[in-house]
């Protein structure tokens, strides 16, 4: 049997990290990105309200 994938790099489990890497790009906002999104809207439009 010949391992043509010899350049990926894998988990102990058998994770394959660059396919994992590629499907999170594609997901959309993380977490982080979307707190802080709505942080900002909130902060903008709090401020806003008063001027």
């Amino acid at each position: 049997m010949t391992n043509y994938n010899h350049n990926k790099k894998y988990t102990v489990v058998g994770t394959d990290i660059d396919e994992v890497k590629r499907m999170n790009k594609q997901s959309g906002a993380s977490y982080n990105e979307v707190k802080d999104y709505l942080a900002l809207h909130y902060f903008y439009k709090n401020n806003n309200d008063s001027i």
